[in-house]
Parts: C-alpha cells; structure tokens; sequence
C-alpha cells in the first residue's frame, strides 16, 4: 500500500451504483480518476437494496453491502485499489426511511407481529389512527382495486409459501400472523384450505377477509394513500417508510455495518441522505460524529487517522446557514450550485425574461406566489396524512392542558395549514428548550403571514399553536402529559415541513413557473435570477471562515438539468441574447400554431409547456448532433420526450402522477414528434440557435467548473460530467458514462489550441478540470486552510468591475490567482469555439482596467500555458488567453 488518503477529500468524484455498474466496476475507473486528480471516490449507498434497484435509497437491510453490487468482496477489491492510489471512499448513506416491501426483514416482522415486533419501534408508525379500522395496524394502501373486488378478482389470495401459507398481493408476499398460522396449520390439507379462503367464491372471500381482520395491518386501495397513511413515509413515496433514528437502538443497529466498515478502515466519510426528515438532526449528527471519533483508533495503518469526513444533504433557505453545533463538515453543496448558476446570470435580462414569460403563459405570479400556491395544492393532494397526524399531535396537546381544552380540530387545522403554506425554510430544529433565536426569527416570518391569512376568530388560537411549537421550552413544563405532548407535537410538526416543502417548491413549483428554467433547480430560488460579484465573494469567503470543506457540487444524481444546459440557458439572460430570444421564441410559436393538437376544448401544450419545452429543446441539445442525424435524433426526442411527461406530471396541472392525464401527454408528445419531424425543418433552426449561443454557453460552464475547483471547499465532479453534461432530470442524468472515451481524452497530450477547435467533444472540459485538479493536488493546505481574497478591480466607469471576478487562495505567502469572466456574449455570440484573446477582453472592458492586491512575481496561466511577470497589478488582457478564465500559479523562483 501507498501512503494514506488525505484525511479530508481534495475533491471527490460521485459514481451511481447499480446491478449494471457494480464495485467492481468502479473500481476499473480508479486509475482514471486517479489520473484525474481525485483523492476520493463518493458512492451511492452500498446497503442491500430493493432488488432492481438503480439508485440504492430504497434500503431492505442495512447490515450487508449489496450483493447485486458484488457484495462485501467486492467493496474490499475496491478499498485496496483505492489505497493503492492513495485514495480514499465517501459513502452515501440513509437514515431516514427504509422501503417498505418484501425482503426488508424488519418491516415483515413488523407486519407478522404487530406492536408486539422487536423492530416496531424502529419505524415511524401512529398506532393512534382515529379511523378504528386502522387503528393499532399498518395501512397498507397497495391495491389496485376497491378492497371488496380485490378479493373478489383473486388480487388478494391465501398461498402457500414452502411449507407453509403466506399472503399474496399479486405477486408480492405478506406475512400471516402466528395465530392465523396456527390456525390454518390445523384446518387440514394445503389444497383444502386455499379452495376455503378462494375469494373467488362468495364463502371463501368471507373467510379470506376474516383472515385479513384477524392481521396486523389493513389491505386498501392505493388512492386512499394520501389521506390515510398512518406511517412517514419520504415525501410521498409509500414504499418509503420512515425511522424513528432518534431512538439510540435504531441508530445503533441500522449504523452497525456503517461504523464496522469505518474501523476497518473500507470508508473514510459518510455523505447524510435527506437530514431533515429525522426527528433531532442536532442529536443525530453528534451522536454520528462521537461514534465515528470513538472508532478512529482502531482503524487499520493505511487507513487516515484523522476525523471522518462528514457533510449532510441540506437545502439552505436564503439567509439560511447549517448549524455550527451540529459538527458537520459541511452540506452537499446544493447552495454552491445555486451561487454559482446566479452568478452566471445576468440581471439586465431579467425584466424583458419576465415579460416574455407572462406573455405567452398568461400568469402573473411570481415564483413566490406560485411556490405558496403549491404548497396549498399539496397539502390536500399529497399531505392529507400528514397535515392530519400534526393537527391531531397539536390538538392532543391543547387538550392536554384544561387551560387549552376549548379548542377545536378543525380550527388547529385551519391555523397550520397557514403557517405550513407561508414556512420560509425546510424545517426548524427547536428542542426541550423550545427554538432558538434563528428558528424564533423564521418562525415568526411564517407566523406573520399566516396571522394576516386566519380567521379574525382564529388569531389567538395561532399565537397558542406558534407557543407549543417551540415558542415556549416544553422542559419549563414539569414532566407528564402535557410536555410530553408538546415535545410530540413539535417533533412529528418539524418532521412534516420539509417533505412539504421539498415536494411543493422542487417537485411542484419548479415545474410550473418557467421564467427560465436554469433557475429552477434544487436548492435554488427561481424567482431570484442573478447574483452581483461582491455577494459572491462575501459568500466565498464567509464559507472559507465557517465550512472551508463543505462539498461544491454542479451536477448531482438529482439534478433537473446538466450543469452545462444550465450554462447555455443562462446565456439567454444575457442582454445581448435576451431580445432575440424573445423575438426567436414568439416566431417558433406562430409557425407551430397548427402543430398544436386539439384537445378538451383547447390545445396541446399549452402556451406555459410549449414555452418551457423550447427552452428544455435549447439547453439540452447534444453539441455534436447534427439535425440531419436521424437515428442522433430519435434518441434526443425520446429524452425530451421522457422529461416532457415527467414535467407534466410534477406540475400537477393537467396530469399528474397519481391520475395520469394521459391524452393531453400524448397530445403533447404528438407536438414534439411534428416538432422534431424532419419535415417541419424545426430541427435546423434549433440547432441554428443553439450554434449562436452555445460558445458563450461552453464559456460560462469553463467558469463555472474553475470556480468549482478553486472557491473554498471540496469539489465534486458527477459522473461522467468532465465532459459536457446536458441532461434532464433523472432517469436520464444517471445514464451510462462512456469512460473509455474519457480515458482517451486524458491520456491525449493535445494543445490547448486543439482542444479549443474541437471543443464540442468535451474533452477541453476535462483538461480545465484535470489542471486544476492536479493544482489541488500539489497544493492540497493552500485549498483545504488557505484565506479567500477578493481582488480589488481599478476601472473608472465600473465596467469590468461587473464582468470580472478575480481573487486568490493564499497560504503562507503562497498564492494563486483566479480571473474569470461573466456575460461574454457581447463577443462570443455566434462564435465557433469559446475562445479568447486580448482583443476580446478589450471589446468587454476598457485597456486601463487593472487588478490590485495581487502578489508580485513570475507567472504561468495553467489553462493555456501563458507567463509573465505581476509587479503589484495585473492587466486581465494579458492573461485570459486562448480562455475567458485563467488560473495563475507562481513560477518556481
């Protein structure tokens, strides 16, 4: 073995594991990340999972690697290629739910047994359902069928199940209880029995549903889901059951194999799914970090010693920050995502972008208006459930005080839904000591709102319900039923506010509101468009202070568009883009008119999807597609057309999930197929206008990639996105990554020059980041402790003070330099290739433009090779050649 891996990651490199990309597997990449510069590997979640599985979140045993991914073995065969190379393995890992299905051991012991399971009280269940029918049982809401028909049509029927019976829905198998065992055991012969219980025959469906009574949980019809669950579920997947990770023997028991792996040395740092969904996040990550800090003795010699490396998925509100207490290194990177993509916007387009938008969907709202619309939308679509488990938590409360008895349901209901549809954040994390100043200062934004939406009459009833949820400390309360309900309602009200969110703002809203969609991402804000220089800065260098390894990620496994369509659809907000856009989108529209499909009394799509399916058409369209390649064709009409019916779905408008509105879909398709026929002649000029942007566009994604790897914190590189990346949401941003072509790009030694003239293939993607890797890699405690300075930009009408941003990383007299520029379609629109001279600088900002505060001395540009000499200024026309950005590192002396 060679010398440990780092003991926090340089950069990470995020690979999706599955059935058809195994340990194995991952590890025949090793030598090109290797190569590459990455000092860590970051892998999706190892747990056994649902058989099938493409994504590994759907867990069913948390105490064994994933045989379909090679098993334990083949995690060992990777660990020591990794060691080899001086690398080291983040691990996704998740907490909060587990699926719900055969082949989860716990959750059929639960099903078998009850509340008398060991394993009950792992999961999240309210054993208090108010419907009596429920109440004490699992719902199973997993019909197709009515109940009564179900039986009746053989959906639901006694088995047999080896040597002895078994329920089946379907195909899938549910456990009997021990005394409905017990009894059919007795009844006679398997065939005798089974002919019994045939609900097929009128008394054999009254025995099978006497059966069915006498089982610990409830057969019933998929639909009813929403309003009935009586388990957390993530979001509103009903597979997905919830945990209870706040209860020490859960923890302990579902992390054993977690904290197994890392004293041995096999894992390095853990990547936390979905942190809101837990009930005490700040317990949880203390109590992770004690335990991984507890066990870094017993880590083997080529294994770090150093603390494990932690971060946790976290959507961050604006304004919002993770919480110091918790002792993470950091979150996942979403609100880099969202700073950067800003960054590249630009805000003078952003009033005609707006106009554009109500114009043609006819909507006036704002993304604000739009999100707490949808919140109110899915409260009663999605939420039913879990807007009722909270009213009853908050109503057991009040009645458990006399002074608060007088206080109804409904009205506890009125007054939540109010401040659910107005919460400005994810969640709050009050505790026994009620919320802190940060949680009081966003609750009382949500409450502010919600008192001018009430009822006059329900105005005091609020202010009740705002004090059991944290504004006043339940452990002020002596201990009994009065706390105890407090401290209930406040968790299960916490745990219900971010799937809300989540599902309203990313899975709702995000696929409504179509200003522009390379603003709709997770974790961004669609209705702020654009972010100034000076707020990036103060940002950078708030999280070198604070999260100097927090992850900075640009493409993740949940992305609803490549990093790169989301760079060239920036490039429409640009002011010398953006009235052509708007004229190039009102001609598509007017030819396309009679493409429409005639439907319901209107057309398909509607104006809103039409718009947004042109945008989905110009940000995702592949570089090297000709319009003329018809099998290159089909294949993007069916990704387009795959998002399309996604899209359509989340929006929850005409079709939705639950109740497919499969005509105006198809109508909807139909328009894309004229759209794309070669006929219609719509694919030349598509591809035409994605010719005049798409320099500009490759330019802002080379900025975008630079600031990844060279802003404080640890750079994650999605899988396959060293190239270009203009994928949809997933399945389609989790397709297969041709790394061969990557390997043969790496091992190239073209110049820059060559690289720029046929930079549609990618691989001048890769060598910005393969150079700035390798940066990191000679530098790592200039990157991983080194200060952020903004530098300061001399020019006398501001101009380049607002297209330049410039700054270094400095450690111990040690700095580099990093320029980078933004809006550079005022040059490269209809460009060949993003390249860049002094005479394109110049055409942006004026000769006199200078930089102060750079360090003196000698020079090289490492993308594009260019020298020369700082003395206590520095002129940016010099150095952004053959690239609109440059990464200068100090010549040896």
């Amino acid at each position: 073995m060679s010398d440990a891996a780092p003991v926090s990651p340089r950069a990470l490199a995020r690979l999706q594991l599955h059935a058809g990309f195994t340990l194995d597997d991952a590890a025949a990449q090793v030598d090109y990340y290797a190569r590459l510069g990455v000092s860590h590997l970051y892998a999706s979640p190892l747990f056994t999972a649902r058989p099938g599985s493409t994504h590994g979140y759907d867990v069913i045993d948390y105490h064994h690697v994933n045989p379909e991914l090679g098993g334990e073995p083949a995690l060992h065969r990777l660990v020591r290629k990794l060691r080899s190379h001086g690398m080291g393995l983040v691990l996704d890992i998740v907490p909060n739910h587990m699926f719900a299905g055969p082949g989860n051991a716990w959750w059929m012991d639960v099903l078998r047994h009850g509340r008398a399971s060991p394993h009950a009280g792992y999961f999240d269940i309210d054993w208090r359902s108010p419907d009596p029918l429920v109440r004490g049982h699992v719902l199973l809401p997993i019909l197709g069928k009515p109940y009564a028909q179900a039986l009746r049509d053989g959906d639901v029927r006694l088995d047999r199940e080896g040597r002895d019976y078994a329920l089946r829905v379907h195909d899938n198998p549910l456990p009997l209880s021990p005394s409905t065992l017990d009894a059919l055991r007795g009844a006679g012969e398997f065939s005798t029995v089974l002919g019994a219980h045939d609900g097929r025959q009128e008394a054999g469906f009254h025995r099978l549903h006497a059966l069915l009574e006498e089982q610990h949980y409830r057969l019933a019809l998929w639909k009813i889901a929403n309003d009935m669950v009586d388990y957390r579920r993530f979001f509103d997947i009903n597979e997905l059951v919830g945990l209870r990770m706040d209860r020490t023997r859960v923890f302990e028991d579902s992390h054993a194999l977690v904290f197994r792996l890392y004293a041995e040395g096999l894992i390095d740092g853990l990547r936390v799914d979905h942190i809101d969904g837990l009930a005490d996040p700040h317990r949880y990550c203390r109590q992770l970090r004690h335990r991984l800090r507890r066990l870094q003795r017993q880590r083997p010699a080529g294994a770090p010693r150093g603390p494990a490396y932690l971060v946790v998925e976290k959507i961050l509100a604006k304004g919002e920050r993770l919480r110091p207490d918790w002792r993470m290194d950091g979150t996942t990177g979403y609100e880099f995502m969202d700073q950067v993509g800003a960054l590249l916007h630009d805000g003078a387009g952003e009033a005609m972008l707006t106009e554009l938008w109500q114009a043609i969907s006819g909507e006036r709202a704002d993304f604000a208006t739009v999100a707490r619309t949808a919140r109110r939308q899915i409260l009663v679509d999605s939420f039913e459930a879990e807007l009722d488990r909270t009213a009853r938590a908050l109503f057991d409360a009040a009645r458990a005080d006399v002074s608060t008895r007088d206080v109804s349901l409904p009205a506890i209901r009125r007054v939540l839904v109010e401040l659910l549809v107005h919460f400005p954040v994810y969640r709050t994390y009050a505790g026994g000591l009620g919320r802190d100043a940060v949680d009081e200062s966003v609750f009382q934004q949500a409450y502010a709102h919600a008192r001018h939406q009430v009822r006059i009459e329900d105005r005091e009833l609020l202010a009740e319900v705002a004090a059991w949820l944290g504004g006043q400390a339940p452990r002020g309360l002596p201990p009994g039923r009065v706390r105890h309900a407090r401290e209930r309602a406040m968790r299960i009200f916490q745990q219900a506010t971010s799937p809300m969110a989540a599902k309203a703002v990313e899975d709702t809203a995000c696929y409504r509101y179509g200003r522009l969609l390379s603003r709709n991402e997770v974790g961004a804000d669609p209705g702020h468009l654009a972010l100034d220089i000076p707020t990036f800065h103060a940002l950078c260098a708030e999280r070198a202070r604070d999260y100097p390894h927090n992850l900075l990620a640009t493409a993740t496994h949940d992305h609803k568009r490549g990093e790169d369509a989301r760079a060239r659809l920036a490039v429409l907000s640009q002011a010398a883009v953006a009235p052509q856009w708007a004229g190039t989108v009102e001609r598509w529209r007017d030819r396309h008119a009679g493409l429409r499909v005639a439907i319901d009394g209107g057309t398909a799509p509607s104006a809103a999807d039409e718009y947004m399916l042109y945008q989905s058409l110009v940000g995702a369209w592949p570089p090297t597609l000709a319009p003329d390649d018809r099998q290159g064709l089909a294949a993007f009409r069916e990704r387009i057309a795959q998002w399309q019916r996604k899209a359509l779905r989340e929006a929850k408008r005409r079709s939705r999930w639950s109740l497919p509105n499969e005509p105006y879909e198809d109508a909807c398709e139909a328009f894309l197929d004229a759209l794309l026929a070669p006929a219609n002649g719509f694919a030349s000029e598509l591809h035409a206008f994605v010719q005049r942007i798409e320099a500009a566009g490759a330019a802002n994604s080379l900025v975008q990639a630079t600031l990844r790897l060279t802003t404080p914190g640890v750079p994650d590189t999605y899988q396959g996105t060293e190239f270009w990346d203009f994928s949809l949401v997933d399945p389609d941003n989790r397709h297969p990554v041709d790394f061969d072509a990557r390997r043969a790009a790496l091992a190239s030694d073209a110049p820059w020059e060559a690289l720029l003239d046929r930079w549609r293939d990618g691989a001048l993607k890769q060598r910005v980041l393969h150079e700035l890797l390798q940066l990191r890699s000679r530098h790592p405690s200039l990157f991983a402790q080194g200060c952020y300075r903004q530098l300061a930009v001399e020019n006398p009408d501001g101009a380049a003070a607002d297209r330049l941003l410039a700054f270094q990383r400095k450690l111990d007299g040690h700095a580099i330099v990093v320029l980078a520029l933004r809006h550079t379609a005022g040059v490269l629109l209809d460009a060949r290739e993003p390249r860049w001279d002094a005479a394109a600088t110049s055409a942006l900002m004026p000769q006199e433009v200078r930089l102060s505060g750079v360090a003196p001395g000698s020079y090289r540009n490492l993308l594009g090779g260019r020298e020369g000499t700082v003395a206590h200024a520095l002129s940016p026309a010099h150095w952004l050649s053959p690239l609109p950005i440059a990464v200068l590192e100090p010549l040896a002396s």
